[in-house]
């Protein structure tokens, strides 16, 4: 069986300390072939650590050394360019959260994916834990009727980061990141709700099978330039369903465990999904009720499934890709409106991007 080519556009640090490594634990499967990001230096010790043939500052030429699979982790107000650039040259794609920026970008890289007949998946590693897999399996088997409702939590570690107080976006020191990637709202397109929230969104969403029609936000914290530590939303959902989403920028402890809890209430049951304390409970009215033991730590944060979904997927092996660009779109269009809400005062209808 042939080796998938990878090519990286953006190899920052989330990209060499995840992405990649988790990568190289496949040398039977993926040949590293071209790397791009800022600095000849920097690029060029990624390209000695982990054996690319061409190292670049030039995503054009990462493109055009014949990948058949690409990694986007560039900063977000370039992931339309870099996703659609490597979709239009045949490859399949992993892009780094948030899709984009603008809601209608977002869609048309889901539009590309698909006129291409390449795979996109977006690095939601939530969605590859075994909370989140057996959640869906559970979802599937028995379902808990029509969504009606729906509470999301999420808290993290990473009040520094967003500050520019720390140059850390993975806890270890060593791990030194672009600060103004997270601190500029032109570079990022906001907060907290762009840093952290779509890994949040991406599991109740994806679980849920909703899209977002309006928000009323509040955002709070944060700098001068728009880059907020709290949000708090209300979404009234396609359908009738409606919802809140808040999340919270803490201060780093020593372990960056993240808290995550998501409830979907339906109209013939509900599922309740807690990543802090490694839970998971349903029930239905037809009598079903489970809270499935999980492995330790099925909750802690790792983002080893997108790489392997994007291989498999790049191998033609029949996996389920738990982070499609749809998923990420529906993400982005929610905190799209969420953002314009914190601007105007006022509920905020969503774009969208495509018909529903």
């Amino acid at each position: 069986m042939r080796k998938i080519r990878i090519g990286v556009i953006g190899a920052g640090v989330w990209a060499t300390t995840s992405h990649l490594p988790v990568l190289a634990r496949r040398p039977d499967d993926v040949e590293f072939i071209a790397v791009c990001r800022k600095g000849a230096a920097e690029v060029a010790a990624v390209a000695k650590e982990f054996g690319f043939a061409v190292a670049t500052e030039d995503y054009r030429e990462v493109l055009a050394s014949g990948v058949d699979a690409c990694i986007v982790a560039s900063p977000a107000y370039l992931h339309h360019e870099h996703a659609r650039a490597a979709l239009e040259a045949g490859c399949h794609v992993l892009l780094e959260k948030p899709v984009a920026i603008a809601s209608s970008d977002a869609w048309d890289l889901v539009e590309l994916a698909r006129s291409t007949g390449k795979h996109l998946v977006i690095s939601f590693g939530w969605n590859y834990l075994p909370t989140y897999v057996t959640a869906r399996e559970l979802l599937d088997a028995h379902g808990i009727g029509e969504v009606t409702g729906m509470s999301v939590h999420m808290d993290s570690g990473i009040r520094e980061l967003l500050l520019g107080e720390s140059l850390s976006s993975t806890g270890d020191v060593n791990d030194r990141a672009d600060t103004a990637t997270w601190t500029s709202r032109e570079l990022s397109g906001g907060g907290y709700a762009q840093a952290a929230l779509p890994h949040a969104l991406g599991v109740a969403l994806g679980l849920a099978g909703v899209r977002a029609e309006a928000v009323s936000a509040f955002g709070a914290g944060g700098n001068e330039a728009g880059i907020e530590l709290y949000d708090a939303f209300a979404v009234r959902f396609a359908g009738g369903a409606v919802g809140t989403v808040s999340g919270m920028a803490h201060h780093a402890p020593a372990s960056l465990r993240h808290e995550l809890e998501v409830r979907i209430f339906g109209s013939n049951g509900q599922i309740h999904l807690d990543y802090f304390r490694d839970h998971l409970r349903m029930w239905n009215a037809s009598g079903f009720e489970i809270e499935p033991a999980l492995p330790p730590d099925a909750g802690v944060y790792n983002c080893d499934g997108p790489p392997n979904a994007l291989v498999d997927l790049a191998l033609g092996l029949d996996i389920r890709n738990h982070s499609p660009g749809e998923l990420g779109a529906a993400t982005v269009e929610l905190i799209e409106a969420a953002y314009e809400s914190m601007t105007s005062g006022r509920p905020a209808l969503v774009a969208g991007g495509r018909p529903r």
